[in-house]
């Protein structure tokens, strides 16, 4: 079938119009869509298919940041805003809202949420603006009818989740008073999931005792302000970092790791260990 001349108008001003312009990208967009000409799996998306990438680019973001990777996270902040025209367009096509509507929805939102910007000068701390950005957004949901908690989304990994959970649960008075009372729940939990390893073990039980010891974890995390998937995004990267120079140890030595025994393996360990703590 040839293409008509409205798509070889949009095409010549995509191709000619301006690479930094908003514009461009959504007409890219719009032509991707195109139900006669446009990409043939661009047109069978839906929010649900495309909403795994959206949070994929998201992570890659995090990525480059944490590699410290500047041209990188200029691509991937390119893709991520890619996923918010991709949103927009077929929220656009439903008649929902337009990319034009997203962002007076955050332009809005932001003057919104920092009146002592926006509204008469004032000094105020950096805690002092958590604070009221937390009473305003309070002020929001309550307009929404939004549940205590159910704000928070499902979707978030379930440490982030986790640790916003028991932050909003906090705010509102449910909160351990100290540190000691926390390892104390800790201990009690561990205790209760030891009971559920037996020799036939109910795997629902050990599911449910195993994730209120990563609860509690996490609360203790929060108590000591610290993130824990930052921290255990952490605890992930030294252990490759030492898992990977244990394998180079072996291979150096003209050995194959899977030859090793757990006892060889160890010793090994804790030798990488011990150079890898004389680095840092």
């Amino acid at each position: 079938m040839e293409k008509s001349h409205a798509h070889h108008s949009l095409v010549d001003e995509i191709l000619n119009g301006d690479k930094r312009s908003i514009a461009t990208l959504i007409k890219i967009m719009v032509l991707l869509r195109d139900p006669e000409n446009g990409c043939p799996w661009d047109k069978q998306q839906t929010f649900s298919s495309i909403a795994p990438f959206t949070i994929e680019e998201a992570y890659e973001v995090y990525d480059a940041i944490s590699k410290r990777d500047l041209n990188a996270l200029k691509d991937e902040l390119g893709d991520v805003l890619f996923q918010v025209i991709f949103h927009s367009q077929l929220a656009k096509e439903q008649s929902a809202f337009t990319f034009a509507d997203v962002t007076q929805a955050i332009i809005e939102k932001m003057i919104r949420r920092h009146p002592h910007v926006f509204g008469e000068s004032a000094h105020i701390t950096a805690s002092e603006v958590d604070a009221n950005w937390e009473k305003i957004k309070r002020h929001e949901r309550a307009t929404k009818n939004d549940t205590q908690l159910g704000y928070i989304a499902s979707a978030l990994p379930a440490l982030s989740r986790a640790l916003k959970l028991s932050k909003k649960a906090a705010q509102l008075g449910f909160d351990w008073q100290n540190i000691d009372d926390i390892f104390a729940k800790i201990d009690e939990e561990i205790t209760e999931l030891k009971t559920e390893i037996t020799p036939i073990p109910n795997q629902d039980r050990l599911e449910d005792e195993l994730g209120d010891v990563l609860f509690c974890l996490v609360n203790l995390a929060r108590h000591l302000s610290v993130d824990p998937e930052q921290a255990l995004r952490r605890a992930n990267t030294k252990f490759s970092q030492r898992f990977e120079a244990m394998a180079q140890a072996f291979i150096d030595q003209g050995q194959k790791l899977d030859d090793q025994s757990l006892e060889q393996m160890e010793q090994k360990w804790q030798l990488i260990k011990q150079q890898s703590r004389k680095t840092t």
